[in-house]
């Protein structure tokens, strides 16, 4: 069952969902906005089943709870790892259809993504917001070196199933793919929002190291690394950066230490 939703708003999006009676959405903590009376709320800290959004509640006696118990152990310590939030609200309908609004955490847009059971997607850590029940929310790590040379890249919002995903970004939003390209596009590593599962995902050094590779690195404000995006497939960019954004508050509130070397020398003041 596809998911009833409109994406409204310019500035700040948000996404209201129309829900039919027993459908279930789900969202991370903190992204909801209002529901009519009708639609139940429950926070739990396992994820959906795949199965409508119905936990196995014991199945198999013992030795079910057990593992149910533990697979959601290990849910809750992989977002824990990610720094995501622990807990999901899950939202149902009840003798009628029912209405919720969710929204991102930043001004940006919001992107619907269909899910149809065999390409799964990925989005940078923190732009899941809300999906139905029957798309699995995983975490995924970029490789050792590629993740940690790329800082927001490391970590990686995994959605596998069927069915409809909502995910935000800051500013706006643009949808490239690479095969139209060349093959290959480079961006900074903080304007990734989301890409389909087949797209290669990979970091690499801004120019050699040489003068101008330092040059690019000091006073580019990318800093040493970009983000590779390499095959065939969807790929979605957003065109502010939370590090630009973060900058930008610290500059109007007096605040600004990067003075004119960029990305590289700058100072991020606690």
């Amino acid at each position: 069952m596809t998911l009833q939703q409109e994406i409204v708003g310019n500035a700040m999006q948000m996404a209201v969902v129309n829900l039919d009676p027993g459908q279930t959405v789900y969202c991370e903590a903190g992204k909801f906005l209002f529901k009519t009376t009708n639609v139940t709320m429950e926070t739990r800290l396992s994820g959906p089943s795949g199965s409508g959004g119905q936990q196995g509640g014991g199945s198999g006696g013992m030795g079910g709870m057990l593992r149910q118990a533990m697979g959601t152990a290990m849910q809750v310590g992989q977002r824990m790892l990610a720094g995501e939030s622990l807990a999901f609200q899950y939202f149902t309908a009840q003798g009628g259809q029912g209405t919720v609004g969710f929204a991102g955490v930043l001004p940006g847009e919001m992107r619907a993504l269909e899910l149809d059971g065999h390409r799964a997607w990925f989005a940078e850590k923190d732009a899941f917001v809300a999906a139905e029940s029957s798309v699995q929310f995983g975490i995924a790590f970029a490789g050792g070196r590629t993740g940690m040379s790329g800082g927001e890249g490391f970590v990686l919002e995994k959605f596998t199933g069927h069915g409809t995903v909502i995910i935000a970004g800051a500013g706006n939003f643009i949808d490239l793919n690479p095969a139209d390209f060349g093959g290959r596009i480079e961006v900074d590593t903080g304007c990734v929002v989301a890409f389909e599962e087949g797209i290669q995902y990979g970091v690499q050094r801004v120019g050699g190291l040489n003068r101008q590779g330092v040059m690019n690195a000091v006073f580019g404000g990318e800093g040493l690394s970009l983000a590779t995006l390499e095959g065939n497939g969807r790929v979605i960019l957003q065109s502010l950066t939370i590090e630009s954004l973060a900058n930008a508050l610290k500059k109007a509130q007096g605040g600004d230490k990067q003075g004119p070397t960029g990305g590289l020398f700058s100072t991020h003041a606690g």
